[in-house]
């Protein structure tokens, strides 16, 4: 892939990956109406160690470069393109795959904190 390629398919990738940072690490907007503190900021840690132990973006984000380079290059083999141009559209394909996985990785991880609080009897408003 050239510097110029390169540049067009991670710039959009490093815009989604530090928007979808939180994962395990998120905090739910609760209703602390009547509820400890303390407790609840225990709660939330255990909760988030939880989700930790869920595959999260490295494995999610793996997976889908795998699926995403095999998809990049069968289109860049199917449009006729020469051996660099195939190799160019299988990386491409790979750091679009790398992404989407990321993000459902986060997804995933929020969704575990939000589910333990909820199961703990807190109202998650998000």
């Amino acid at each position: 892939m050239n510097y110029r390629t390169s540049k067009i398919f991670l710039m959009p990738l490093t815009v989604l990956l530090l928007g979808a940072c939180a994962g395990a690490d998120v905090r739910p907007i609760v209703d602390m109406k009547g509820v400890n503190e303390a407790r609840y900021e225990k709660d939330l840690a255990e909760c988030q160690d939880y989700a930790k132990e869920a595959s999260g973006m490295g494995g999610t984000a793996a997976k889908g470069a795998g699926a995403g380079a095999v998809v990049g290059g069968l289109l860049g083999l199917v449009t006729g393109g020469n051996r660099t141009e195939i190799v160019q559209a299988a990386g491409a394909g790979a750091v679009i795959g790398a992404a989407g996985g990321a993000y459902k990785g986060n997804e995933s991880q929020e969704a575990i904190v939000k589910k333990c609080l909820v199961g703990r009897g807190y109202k998650v408003l998000n």
